[in-house]
């Protein structure tokens, strides 16, 4: 695995003014973290090794769902859900859909939008990104309780972007897309609760309205596309994601169903006029892995949310969402959370195709004919990442819990500092918490901190988490007067917003670094300290992982490696 290390970059302004780790009493309490350093590998990718001119699946590993893309020229542009983690909607940009460097995050504001203190699992989901008019767009939702549906607009996707322009008409739904047709109309379809009651719990519905980009308001009347999914007697669950385009005198409406476990699934219906009606396909669904036996080698599961995009000589893929469950499989356990994969589209009797019925998706496969791309981080197989913080921005894949309402971080002297204040890890509130996503099923994570707790309950260090109510937390903090490294665990809603602490051994003194690690190895976690730079000490090894997956934990993302501090309430 190469190294790659990063320095500088952008997510939040960086806060000026704060006291180092060692302030006089009376001070900010901070600590620092010298370096960051993750590194990974996953068992499938020792098996499934790409030959000259083929690429690795997933193209975009660790928690990326939702992907939505659009090309401009030569260029591709792609965005994906960030739920309730705040900057939001990263935006990539690649020349050969194999390839991605992050070039922004939509979201990058806190007054952009409020998530509050809702579950992780809220915020922002589904973003759908268009060109038209020198302008790139998102549609998006932003629920429950931060706004509903609204777009943002920019001339460069790296940003800025735009404030919300919310659309009221749109209230209650979720998903939405923007289309816009060659007669210089544009449309939005949304998923929402059908016209007429509830035939079953799922039931859901494809809305298709106009929308005006002048004013940035949709108009006229809304109408349905779909109700329910293409075969409505089977009940299908929460048809959503949808996506119209355009080909050959065809218009395609392109929708998940199934729900986002394991019976996802995308299919596809077509009209020859833009409000319909839409005819399925008989050969639907168009992509799923529901149809494959669940114990079978490395498997991908849970396949969907798809969107389509040409390239300029006039093939067509798909990226689309999916999972990689690691043992034991009969618990689908996903730590790494939904992933960005890609797949070729073969066009069949003018329908299109991204799956064959109980086809695999491949780790490996050849890649598009176009030219060839880099990415300034690697975003598939095995890889090594160093952040050395020697810039003044924090690279752009960091990210904390909600809206920073005040600035509680910088780099300064090579470091990343924290200001430790009175926000605990379990709060649904935006704590001292700054992290990376968990990319591979083996990973390791680890970290040199300055810290000196200055009374009992002080804290800082390295967590894995996948939400307030499942991470472990590997830190150095100070109990009945002495310093201690200690490992704290939460995982079940009952528990102090501090953690259930498990175990813990004494340090000698806190004037030196400490540094931290916690080792991955699909279900079972390790935690590890050192006070001599590389003479690690196992606190703990063996410990449930499965605790950090969807599958325990519940919601929509996937577990991340981060740095936090907080003082004593």
């Amino acid at each position: 695995m190469g190294l790659f290390r990063i320095t500088c970059a952008l997510l939040l302004a960086a806060v000026a003014g704060s006291p180092p780790a060692h302030a006089a009493p009376g001070a900010d309490l901070e600590a620092a973290f010298d370096w960051f350093h993750y590194q990974g590998s996953d068992p499938a990718d020792a098996v499934h090794a790409p030959a000259p001119g083929q690429f690795r699946n997933p193209v975009l590993k660790g928690f990326h769902p939702d992907p939505s893309v659009v090309r401009v020229g030569d260029d591709f542009y792609m965005v994906t859900s960030t739920f309730g983690w705040f900057p939001g909607i990263p935006v990539f940009h690649s020349i050969d859909l194999v390839n991605w460097t992050q070039i922004g995050n939509a979201i990058d504001r806190p007054d952009q939008l409020d998530f509050g203190s809702h579950d992780l699992v809220n915020g922002v989901f589904a973003p759908a990104i268009e060109y038209h008019d020198g302008r790139f767009w998102i549609a998006n939702t932003c629920f429950p309780a931060c706004g509903g549906n609204f777009i943002i607009t920019a001339t460069d996707p790296a940003g800025p972007w735009s404030d919300p322009v919310w659309l009221p008409d749109l209230a209650g739904g979720i998903d939405p897309s923007l289309f816009f047709d060659d007669d210089g109309r544009a449309w939005i379809v949304n998923n929402d609760v059908p016209d007429g009651p509830l035939r079953y719990e799922g039931h859901r519905a494809i809305w298709l309205q106009q929308f005006d980009p002048a004013s940035m308001r949709t108009i006229g009347p809304r109408s349905v596309l779909l109700d329910g999914g293409v075969v409505p007697e089977e009940r299908p669950e929460y048809v959503e994601g949808p996506h119209l385009l355009k080909k050959d005198g065809w218009y395609y409406l392109i929708a998940a169903e199934g729900g986002t476990g394991e019976g996802h699934r995308q299919v596809v219906l077509r009209s020859r006029t833009v409000t319909g009606p839409y005819t399925p396909w008989s050969a639907n669904p168009i992509l799923t892995q529901n149809d494959l036996p669940r114990e079978r080698p490395f498997p991908i599961t849970s396949a969907g949310h798809a969107d389509l995009v040409d390239t300029p000589d006039g093939q067509w893929w798909a990226l689309f969402l999916g999972n990689r469950p690691y043992p034991p499989l009969s618990g689908h356990f996903v730590n790494t959370g939904r992933e960005t994969f890609l797949l070729p589209v073969q066009w069949e009797d003018g329908w299109p195709r991204i799956t064959t019925p109980a086809q695999v998706i491949a780790y490996v496969l050849d890649a598009p004919d176009l030219p060839a791309g880099s990415a300034a981080l690697p975003t598939s197989g095995g890889f090594a990442i160093e952040d050395d913080f020697d810039g003044t921005r924090l690279p752009l894949h960091w990210m904390t819990v909600r809206n920073p309402r005040q600035a509680w971080y910088r780099l300064e002297g090579g470091a990343l500092h924290l200001r430790a204040r009175a926000v605990q890890l379990g709060e649904r509130a935006n704590p001292s918490f700054l992290a990376r996503r968990q990319q591979h099923q083996d990973a390791d994570a680890s970290t040199s901190l300055r810290f000196v707790p200055r009374r009992d309950g002080d804290i800082a260090g390295l967590a894995a988490f996948q939400n307030e109510d499942a991470w472990y937390l590997l830190a150095v903090t100070r109990e009945r007067g002495q310093p201690v490294v200690a490992l704290f665990r939460r995982d079940r809603r009952d528990a102090a917003p501090g953690g259930e602490r498990l175990l813990a051994a004494p340090l000698a003194t806190t004037d030196a670094p400490v540094q931290l690690r916690i080792r991955a190895r699909g279900a079972a976690y390790d935690f590890e300290y050192a006070t001599v730079p590389g003479q690690w000490h196992t606190l703990a090894e063996g410990l449930d992982g499965t605790l950090l997956s969807t599958a325990r934990a519940g919601g929509f993302t996937g577990a991340v490696f981060g740095v936090y501090a907080a003082r004593a309430p």
